[in-house]
């Protein structure tokens, strides 16, 4: 893992116990800095991946006036065109993947983050199936055992960072971002921060009930 005395971002607002991470859809530029920043920090190899940049609607035009304004549309039900939406583990407060874990693998810790217990994981791939955001990750379902049981191999996923955060740093991805699309805090600083912004939400009251909980009415 990297280490240094990196100054946190505009997007890292707050770090430790109840932090979220989410992203800020209109900022997103699709460039993969935080791709490469997510690599770099804790060696994905080249293959693999924590977070990636889902294009959504790729090509198409926006509504009439919400070219720039993608959660704008999605709030008043137009279309909003193309998209880009870093897509990672949102340490989701209803985690759909600790609900259908069958060993608890899966736990939600007390400091609010989800994290993956290896020695318990049997790559049975239902928190993959229940993930609406593609989170986890089976780098190696084509090896060895899990290959000759036609299981996923261990899972990997987002982190979130936490052994930065520990020693006050925001996560890799949001800290090199280079327009603060991820944005890093409490609920109800990342609302606060989005509307300071007069950025919209991109996800639908379904996802982000999933991903916040109770606190999703902080964005409403």
């Amino acid at each position: 893992m990297s280490t240094g005395n990196e100054m946190m971002r505009d997007g890292v607002m707050s770090v430790g116990e109840g932090t979220r991470i989410f992203p800020d859809v209109e900022a997103c530029i699709d460039c993969g800095g935080c791709v490469v920043a997510c690599k770099r920090t804790w060696d994905v190899p080249r293959d693999e991946q924590r977070i990636s940049i889902s294009t959504m609607l790729e090509g198409q035009e926006a509504a009439e006036g919400l070219n720039a304004s993608s959660g704008r549309a999605m709030e008043q039900g137009a279309s909003p065109g193309e998209t880009a939406v870093p897509m990672q583990c949102y340490h989701c407060e209803n985690a759909p993947c600790v609900s259908v874990c069958p060993t608890d693998s899966l736990i939600k810790q007390e400091d609010g983050f989800v994290d993956v217990r290896d020695d318990l994981c049997i790559g049975c791939q239902y928190c993959l199936s229940a993930c609406p955001f593609g989170a986890p990750q089976f780098p190696g379902s084509d090896d060895g055992a899990a290959s000759l049981f036609g299981n996923g191999g261990t899972m990997d996923k987002c982190t979130m960072c936490t052994e930065r955060q520990e020693v006050g740093k925001g996560p890799a991805c949001a800290e090199e971002c280079a327009t603060d699309a991820i944005l890093v805090g409490t609920p109800d600083q990342i609302a606060e921060e989005l509307e300071h912004r007069d950025s919209g939400v991109f996800f639908n009251d379904e996802a982000m009930d999933i991903i916040f909980g109770s606190d999703a009415g902080e964005f409403e």
